[in-house]
């Protein structure tokens, strides 16, 4: 298959990629507008590979995209490009409407004329995939509970109000005109290359340098965890195997409280880098309890089984061997990591643009 994917520079879309690269055969377009969540070096090991290019384009100018879909001729859509951190929407929404609704219905329209001209071979096996959030659903009050692909939308954010409002669009283009449309929500990934802003990483970052360990409120939150290579091989099932206009819950059957990971990751640290800052003898001292933020959901969890039972979908990791990996490759990669804490990773590629 010939795929486009949008956001292939960011955390999920460059493990997407790179998963497509090793363990596929199929050609790969990626468009991402690189913003600072778009980082080209998380896809060193593939730029040279001759079925990978790149271009990056705004998921939002509709020349650019179509001029790219004519050119290319994709397959398959798999549309990633998105803002997706919690506390930079609560402070700026605005990226989140533009990028994650406004943005979204662009691609759909480009994606729907482009789909119209094909043959009536190719238009019929041609898929939008969407992927999206488990927090779209809100949060779980209940112990047992699960997000089932049934369960109401009640997001509490703006990130999460703006990805529910692009499953919307995405779903209506399937109803209204016909666009043969797949949605995956998934859980909290995490892995190699993840954006130092977000949970793990910026613990692991933090505990190295001596750095107070923020956790918000009690730390009592609970999060499902899916590792970010077990995620990319369900996105190629779903957009290879999927039944046109179904969505698919990803989860990683690994439900964690936030304060017992940054627990696990202090416990890990301990054990691989003994080595530590001045003024401390345990990593967990750095814990440090700080007010919770606004609309703050108190649990997910994902019910994954209709992946397993119609795709045969499993996640591979368990959270401890995906966290034990995690915290590795990020000890391994601090040169990749200080690239991203300083900003060289931006300046270089403005300046080779420029």
């Amino acid at each position: 298959m010939r795929i486009l994917v949008t956001g292939g520079a960011g955390f999920i879309g460059s493990a997407l990629i790179r998963h497509l690269m090793v363990g596929t055969a199929h050609q790969v377009l990626n468009v991402d507008k690189l913003t600072y969540a778009g980082n080209l070096e998380s896809l060193l090991e593939v730029e040279s590979n001759p079925r990978y290019e790149f271009l990056q384009a705004d998921i939002a100018d509709s020349a650019q995209i179509s001029v790219a879909l004519a050119r290319f001729q994709p397959d398959a859509v798999m549309h990633l490009a998105a803002e997706s951190h919690v506390d930079r929407s609560i402070d700026g929404p605005a990226a989140f409407i533009q990028t994650n609704i406004v943005g979204t219905y662009s691609l759909l329209e480009s994606v729907r004329a482009y789909w119209l001209g094909l043959d009536a071979e190719r238009k019929a096996a041609f898929r939008f995939h969407h992927i999206s959030t488990d927090e779209v659903y809100g949060d779980l009050h209940g112990v047992d509970d699960l997000f089932t692909e049934t369960t109401p939308y009640a997001p509490s954010s703006p990130y999460s109000a703006s990805k529910a409002a692009s499953d919307h669009l995405v779903r209506a283009w399937q109803r209204t005109y016909g666009l043969p449309v797949l949605l995956t929500n998934c859980s909290n990934n995490y892995g190699p290359y993840h954006f130092p802003e977000k949970l793990i990483p910026l613990m692991i970052l933090n505990a190295l340098e001596g750095k107070p360990l923020p956790v918000y409120g009690n730390g009592q939150q609970i999060r499902d965890w899916l590792f970010v290579e077990d995620h990319a091989r369900a996105l190629v099932e779903v957009v290879t195997r999927g039944t046109v206009g179904e969505t698919y819950n990803i989860g990683g059957h690994n439900e964690q409280k936030n304060l017992d990971v940054v627990r696990a990751i202090c416990a890990l640290l301990e054990e691989l880098a003994p080595q530590k800052p001045a003024g401390i003898t345990r990593f967990d001292e750095l814990i440090t309890f700080v007010k919770d933020r606004p609309g703050h959901d108190v649990r997910y969890a994902i019910d994954a089984g209709k992946i397993e039972r119609e795709l045969g979908w499993t996640p591979r990791e368990t959270f401890e061997s995906g966290l034990r990996k995690t915290v590795e490759w990020y000890l391994n990669n601090l040169e990749w990591c200080r690239r991203v804490q300083d900003g060289s990773y931006q300046r270089e590629r403005l300046g080779a643009t420029e």
